[in-house]
Protein backbone atom coordinates (compact mmCIF):
# COMPACT_ATOMS: atom_id res chain seq x y z
CA UNK A 1 0.00 0.00 0.00
CA UNK A 2 1.21 3.49 -0.83
CA UNK A 3 2.00 6.07 1.77
CA UNK A 4 0.13 9.38 1.39
CA UNK A 5 2.17 12.28 0.06
CA UNK A 6 3.09 14.89 2.58
CA UNK A 7 1.80 18.35 1.79
CA UNK A 8 4.55 20.91 1.65
CA UNK A 9 3.79 24.04 3.59
CA UNK A 10 3.55 27.23 1.64
CA UNK A 11 6.57 28.71 3.41
CA UNK A 12 8.68 25.72 2.38
CA UNK A 13 7.47 25.96 -1.21
CA UNK A 14 8.34 29.65 -1.37
CA UNK A 15 11.81 28.93 0.04
CA UNK A 16 12.42 26.28 -2.63
CA UNK A 17 11.30 28.58 -5.43
CA UNK A 18 13.40 31.51 -4.19
CA UNK A 19 16.40 29.24 -3.76
CA UNK A 20 16.06 28.17 -7.39
CA UNK A 21 16.25 31.77 -8.56
CA UNK A 22 19.41 32.32 -6.52
CA UNK A 23 21.35 29.75 -8.54
CA UNK A 24 20.10 30.89 -11.98
CA UNK A 25 22.69 33.22 -13.51
CA UNK A 26 21.52 36.73 -14.23
CA UNK A 27 21.37 37.42 -17.94
CA UNK A 28 21.36 40.99 -19.13
CA UNK A 29 20.44 41.85 -22.66
CA UNK A 30 22.24 44.82 -24.13
CA UNK A 31 19.89 47.34 -25.64
CA UNK A 32 20.20 47.78 -29.38
CA UNK A 33 21.81 51.11 -30.26
CA UNK A 34 19.40 53.86 -31.29
CA UNK A 35 18.94 54.66 -34.97
CA UNK A 36 21.03 57.81 -34.48
CA UNK A 37 23.85 55.78 -32.88
CA UNK A 38 23.68 53.23 -35.69
CA UNK A 39 23.91 56.10 -38.19
CA UNK A 40 26.96 57.46 -36.40
CA UNK A 41 28.62 54.05 -36.50
CA UNK A 42 27.96 53.80 -40.25
CA UNK A 43 29.19 57.36 -40.82
CA UNK A 44 32.48 56.64 -39.06
CA UNK A 45 32.93 53.16 -40.58
CA UNK A 46 35.72 53.22 -43.17
CA UNK A 47 34.07 50.40 -45.12
CA UNK A 48 30.66 52.07 -45.25
CA UNK A 49 29.82 55.79 -45.06
CA UNK A 50 33.32 56.98 -44.14
CA UNK A 51 32.07 60.57 -43.85
CA UNK A 52 35.19 61.45 -41.84
CA UNK A 53 37.37 60.87 -44.89
CA UNK A 54 36.11 64.15 -46.33
CA UNK A 55 34.16 65.98 -43.61
CA UNK A 56 34.88 67.39 -40.18
CA UNK A 57 32.48 66.05 -37.55
CA UNK A 58 32.66 67.29 -33.95
CA UNK A 59 33.50 64.00 -32.26
CA UNK A 60 35.35 62.37 -35.14
CA UNK A 61 39.06 61.58 -35.15
CA UNK A 62 41.29 62.62 -38.05
CA UNK A 63 38.61 64.36 -40.16
CA UNK A 64 39.13 65.27 -43.79
CA UNK A 65 38.85 68.74 -45.26
CA UNK A 66 37.68 68.04 -48.82
CA UNK A 67 33.99 68.48 -48.00
CA UNK A 68 32.33 71.08 -45.81
CA UNK A 69 32.21 70.53 -42.04
CA UNK A 70 29.06 68.70 -40.99
CA UNK A 71 27.49 71.17 -38.60
CA UNK A 72 24.27 73.18 -38.44
CA UNK A 73 22.71 70.52 -40.63
CA UNK A 74 19.10 71.46 -39.78
CA UNK A 75 19.74 75.00 -41.00
CA UNK A 76 21.52 73.83 -44.14
CA UNK A 77 18.95 71.13 -44.93
CA UNK A 78 15.56 72.21 -43.56
CA UNK A 79 14.04 68.85 -44.44
CA UNK A 80 15.56 65.40 -44.21
CA UNK A 81 14.55 64.46 -47.75
CA UNK A 82 16.93 67.06 -49.20
CA UNK A 83 19.78 65.76 -47.02
CA UNK A 84 18.94 62.19 -48.00
CA UNK A 85 18.97 63.14 -51.71
CA UNK A 86 22.42 64.72 -51.22
CA UNK A 87 23.79 61.52 -49.69
CA UNK A 88 21.99 59.31 -52.23
CA UNK A 89 23.47 61.16 -55.24
CA UNK A 90 25.18 64.52 -54.74
CA UNK A 91 25.86 64.75 -58.48
CA UNK A 92 22.22 65.66 -59.17
CA UNK A 93 22.61 68.98 -57.37
CA UNK A 94 26.24 69.49 -58.37
CA UNK A 95 27.58 67.49 -61.35
CA UNK A 96 31.15 68.36 -60.29
CA UNK A 97 30.72 67.01 -56.75
CA UNK A 98 33.51 64.78 -55.47
CA UNK A 99 31.13 63.09 -53.04
CA UNK A 100 30.40 59.51 -54.07
CA UNK A 101 26.77 58.78 -54.99
CA UNK A 102 26.29 56.38 -52.07
CA UNK A 103 22.83 55.23 -53.09
CA UNK A 104 23.12 55.24 -56.87
CA UNK A 105 26.35 53.23 -56.73
CA UNK A 106 24.92 50.95 -54.03
CA UNK A 107 27.72 51.75 -51.61
CA UNK A 108 25.07 52.00 -48.90
CA UNK A 109 21.64 50.41 -48.66
CA UNK A 110 18.42 52.41 -48.35
CA UNK A 111 18.25 51.55 -44.63
CA UNK A 112 21.88 52.55 -44.05
CA UNK A 113 21.35 55.91 -45.74
CA UNK A 114 18.24 56.49 -43.61
CA UNK A 115 20.25 55.82 -40.44
CA UNK A 116 23.06 58.13 -41.54
CA UNK A 117 20.54 60.87 -42.32
CA UNK A 118 19.12 60.52 -38.80
CA UNK A 119 22.60 60.93 -37.33
CA UNK A 120 23.83 63.72 -39.61
CA UNK A 121 20.63 65.66 -38.97
CA UNK A 122 21.53 65.85 -35.26
CA UNK A 123 24.77 67.71 -36.00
Amino acid sequence: MRKPLKIITSASAVAVVLGTFAIVPQVTVAAEPSVVEQGKQLSFNRKKGNCLACHQIDDGDMPGNIGPPLLSMKERFPDKDTLRAQIWDSNKKNPNSMMPPFGRHEILSEQEIDKIVEYIYTL
